[in-house]
Parts: structure tokens; sequence; C-alpha cells
């Protein structure tokens, strides 16, 4: 879904064309900021009232909750920048449990000097996200800091959804036989943040994958709500997200390595790197274990939603070895997918 009147909107004109520690302060810069920058982006009828808190409706049942703070560097990237990650990694973690997000609040925190423009672009391209998404930006802060004492722009997003009645997704709930879904090629976001702040280039730009993914889910939930558990593999990548799914089961989860499904340019780039693609970022990606009878019904659905279509399974969950996940190598011979010990990609999101 695209939308072209936002991203050609104009840079709002400011009495000054950096931040100031004045914006900081809650004076008449601080308004100015607001509601030229944010305002104009964000405006609903919950924000409007300019409150210091949102009073929001609720259909009642239970409540997913989820909070996040974005540090990527660099703010930009290809296929995305820390505004739109920031709108998705929150819908993301909501979605997970099966609800879907509703609303968020949005806190800045602005080096002192950083220009109007690039933080305008930001903003329209977290405007974006959140449209796509359907979620409503409800409340925020922004806080201004000296010169030097943070990276241009930190960005917290917190938000919350609605579990449907009859929706009990947890890593706790893997069964043998189970299947494992990934919706699509690994490792993209992690590589192209890499690439770009390593300065690398290839035949064709690495591409991240930041996108919401709550419509994708409630596409999945339509088949089945006895979706076993689901997971966006964030930091960490699908290693991470396997071995908590493996220990909190206590089962064994059993990889086909060659159904792991990874672009070219990005296993080119973790060759150079010395990086395992599975142990990188992924920003539009989620993992999905259903039971083994609607697994091929699951794939179909998933394969009629954009963020789905290159859905596989890759995996399947076993009584064997239990909290270990094991790889099968094209050699026929397996081998142990380990959490990571550090941190590969620092400032990965």
């Amino acid at each position: 879904m695209d939308f072209p009147e936002a991203l050609s909107c104009p840079v709002p004109i400011l009495s000054h064309d950096t931040v100031q520690l004045a914006h900081g302060a809650g004076g008449k810069l601080s308004n100015e900021m607001i509601d030229k920058i944010f305002l104009p982006r964000f405006l609903n009828s919950t924000l409007e009232k300019m409150e210091d808190q949102a009073i929001l409706e609720n259909p009642g049942g239970r409540i997913a909750f989820s909070t996040d703070t974005f540090v990527v560097d660099p703010i930009f990237f290809p296929g995305g920048d820390i505004g739109d990650l920031a709108i998705n990694g929150t819908v993301n973690d909501i979605a997970m449990s099966g609800a879907q997000p509703k609303y968020m609040s949005v806190g800045f925190i602005l080096e002192e000097g950083l220009d109007f423009d690039t933080l305008h672009r930001i903003v329209l391209s977290m405007e974006k996200a959140a449209k796509v998404a359907g979620v409503q930006i409800v409340a925020g802060d922004t806080k201004v800091v000296n010169r030097g004492s943070c990276d241009k722009v930190f960005i917290n997003t917190s938000g919350f959804g609605f579990v449907p009645d009859g929706v009990s997704i947890s890593a706790s709930n893997l069964k043998p036989g189970d299947k494992i879904i990934v919706s699509g090629t690994l490792a993209d976001h992690g590589m192209a943040v890499m690439t770009t702040r390593e300065g690398l280039s290839f035949q064709s730009t690495v591409q991240s994958d930041t996108a919401g993914l709550n419509h994708l889910v409630r596409d999945m939930l339509a088949v089945t709500k006895d979706i076993h558990a689901l997971r966006d593999p964030t930091r960490g990548g699908l290693a991470t997200s396997l071995n908590e799914f493996a220990m909190s089961s206590n089962v064994g989860i059993q990889l086909y390595g060659n159904a792991i499904p990874v672009r070219e340019n990005v296993r080119g780039a973790c060759e150079i790197l010395g990086i395992d693609p599975l142990y990188v970022a992924n920003e539009g990606k989620l993992v999905a274990v259903v039971p083994a009878q609607i697994a091929d019904q699951m794939l179909a659905a998933m394969h009629k939603n954009v963020y789905g279509k290159e859905a596989v399974i890759i995996g399947e969950v076993t009584d064997k070895h239990p909290g270990v996940v094991a790889l099968q190598t094209g050699l026929g011979a397996n081998r142990i997918v380990d959490m990571p010990v550090g941190e590969q990609l620092p400032r990965i999101c």
C-alpha cells in the first residue's frame, strides 16, 4: 500500500533548521516542533486532545502489550529507516501473540543539531508504516540531549492489541511432528544494515525486509487458531528463536538445511563477513510452528499474502534431542545450531 501524498509532503517551515536544546524544554520551540513535525503525521481524535495520557476504547478480552527501543546505525538503509523499523518492530512483537495491534506510543530522544529534514523524513516513514499496519499513535514524548549524548535519534515505541478468543500462541506449545514454517528469505535486514555500515557493494543492493506482519498473522489465524508458536526472529536471528522454542517446550527441532531460504546476494554478504545467516536479524519475517496436518493449508494461505508469498517448510519438531536444534547438511550429516554467545551485529535495530 502506497501513500504518495505523505511521502511528497514538504518539510514544514520552522524557526530553526536543526534541533536545539530548547526544543526539549517544553516551551514555545517544543510546541512548534510538535505542531509542525509530529501532529500533522500522527493526528487522530485521541492524540489531538494533547493530554498527558490517552483514554482508549477497550472491546474487552485479553490485551497483548510490548515495548521496544530502536538505535539502529545507520538510521537510513536500503529498504527502510529507523522510523518504519520502530513501528514495524512493535507491531510484529504484538502480532506474534495472535493479537491485532491497535494503539501505540512513540518516544523520541533527539540529539542537539539533528536537522529537521532528517527528522521529518523519519516521521513520514513512521506515518506510512502505521497506516499500513492499521495502528493509531495515541501518545508520545520528545527529549533533546546535548550534542554527542546520543547518535542523531533514538526511538522508543510501545503498543498493544487485542487477542482473539481461542488463540493461545506460546513457545511452550510445540509438539513432536509439528512443522516449522518461515514466511520468506532470512537475514535480509541484518545484511542490509551491515553492508551499508561497512560500505560494501554488490551487483544488486541488499534490501531490508522491514514490514508489519499483523495482516499476515490475521490470514494465518483464519486457517486455524491452533497455531502453536509464532516469533519474528530479530536479534539473534532464526537460530535464537528456534532454540528458545526447543528449550521452552523441551523438544528437539530438526531443520532441513537445503530448504532454508536465503537470497544469493545476502548469502554472499554473509560469506564475506563470516556470518551465518541463521543468526542474522530479520524485521519482516516470522517463524511459525503448526500441526503437521494443516501445514500445507497454512502455506497456501500465506502464499496469498504479499509478506508470505515465499513461505516454506524448513523443519519439524521431534522428540529426539530435547532442547536442541539440529540442521541436516547437504551431505546428510547433522550439526548443532546453538544459541549465539554474543551479538554479531550491534545496533541492528
